[in-house]
């Protein structure tokens, strides 16, 4: 007989969440382990520092001279870097006891580098469920520093991202009663959203699929039919809201769906996201997505 082809790694049962010891991260936790523990899984808690190292930019002949701060330098980085990690890991302790956290079994990692290229490293070797991460939300002022890690994460992983704005109303996933879909009705959308559906079926939730549209035209009432006896017939427990929103007012039309609709988690495929891009300003997209205290899931497709 012959050999079987290895098989290629599938899922972990691990949770990652990149931390920055902020209090949206703290946010990121409670997400986390309260998922955890429904689903039998393991936290893990990466932390990536920086050190600048200067040395190498610099001139051979003043090389040496720089040396020795630049080492000190490094040190005093990593020796703060171990202590936030501990006072974060003793923090967590403390909501376990409390009972504020489940108790699940995570663990602490650290890595050195640039954040963005550690977190899609790690998520590659390790193949998590979902990376978590934490952001602002909205009403902050520095607008361009809000989760550029967060959107770089989410333009480039293969894997779930759910990023979980700081003023998020809920605490954990079942407590979301309505996820948004936004879709094309594309054949990737479909795939994309049957591996949505098959990875969150233990929780009760309904869905709006939002169609984004150019103009009334490229969308008629038999393409909608249609969608709808597919969407009936594969999934026959699930409510089911269909919505189309015009792209001239997406913006200011999605926010105002999730407040009339109540959603709770706003849900796209990780090569939606060009739609941001090509219908906007960049920029405006991001505030979008990261000014929102609505929890945004990207599943890749």
């Amino acid at each position: 007989t012959g050999e079987k082809e290895p098989k290629v790694k599938d899922k972990s049962n691990k949770i990652l969440i990149p931390v920055d010891f902020s209090n949206y991260s703290m946010k990121a936790c409670e997400f986390a382990f309260n998922l955890a523990k429904t689903e039998n899984a393991e936290v893990i808690l990466l932390h990536v520092y920086f050190t600048p190292i200067y040395a190498s930019s610099l001139p051979y002949g003043d090389v040496f001279n720089y040396q020795i701060g630049d080492e000190e330098s490094v040190k005093t980085i990593i020796q703060k870097v171990h202590s936030d990690l501990n006072a974060l890991s003793e923090k967590i302790k403390e909501k376990v006891t409390s009972g504020e956290f489940p108790n699940v079994k995570y663990s602490c990692i650290l890595r050195e580098g640039i954040p963005e290229e550690e977190i899609l490293r790690y998520a590659k070797e390790q193949r998590p469920m979902v990376i978590i991460m934490g952001t602002r939300g909205k009403n902050q002022k520095d607008i361009d520093l809000i989760g550029s890690v967060t959107a770089e994460v989410i333009d480039r992983s293969r894997t779930a991202v759910l990023a979980i704005p700081e003023n998020t109303p809920f605490k954990q996933f079942s407590e979301a009663k309505r996820i948004a879909f936004i879709t094309n009705f594309d054949q990737r959308d479909l795939i994309a959203f049957e591996a949505f559906f098959n990875t969150w079926k233990s929780f009760h939730f309904s869905v709006s699929l939002i169609h984004l549209t150019d103009s009334k035209d490229t969308w008629n009432e038999i393409k909608l039919a249609g969608i709808k006896e597919y969407f009936h017939k594969q999934y026959p427990g699930l409510e089911i809201h269909y919505d189309v929103v015009m792209n001239d007012n997406l913006l200011k039309g999605l926010d105002q769906y999730i407040k009339d609709n109540h959603i709770d988690i706003i849900t796209l495929t990780s090569y939606k996201r060009n739609i941001f891009a090509r219908l906007f300003n960049p920029s405006i997209a991001r505030k979008m997505i990261f000014h929102s205290d609505t929890p945004l899931l990207v599943i890749n497709s």
